[in-house]
């Protein structure tokens, strides 16, 4: 699946991604491929996605949303720290 961070700086990370772990406001939760369309605010916390063959990668936030649809992954952050 496609993931694409965004922030008021500019385009953090495109690219093809297996998996997807968030902080959502309520709780953590992870978005694999063909998951159902959801959009969701984050709250401060670990943004990880693991990218095939390269391992785990991590950005660190301060809030943000994320929108699912159609194995495309969008997620907009305040703050990259």
């Amino acid at each position: 699946m496609r993931l694409e961070i965004l922030s008021p700086e500019g385009l953090v990370f495109t690219g093809e991604v297996l998996s997807v772990s968030l902080p959502g406001s309520y709780s953590a939760f992870t978005i694999l491929k063909n998951h159902a369309p959801i959009i969701s605010s984050l709250s401060k916390g670990v943004v990880s996605y693991v990218l095939d063959g390269e391992g785990e990668k991590e950005i660190l936030i301060d809030g943000g949303f994320v929108e699912v649809d159609n194995n495309v992954v969008t997620i907009c952050i305040e703050t990259i720290r």
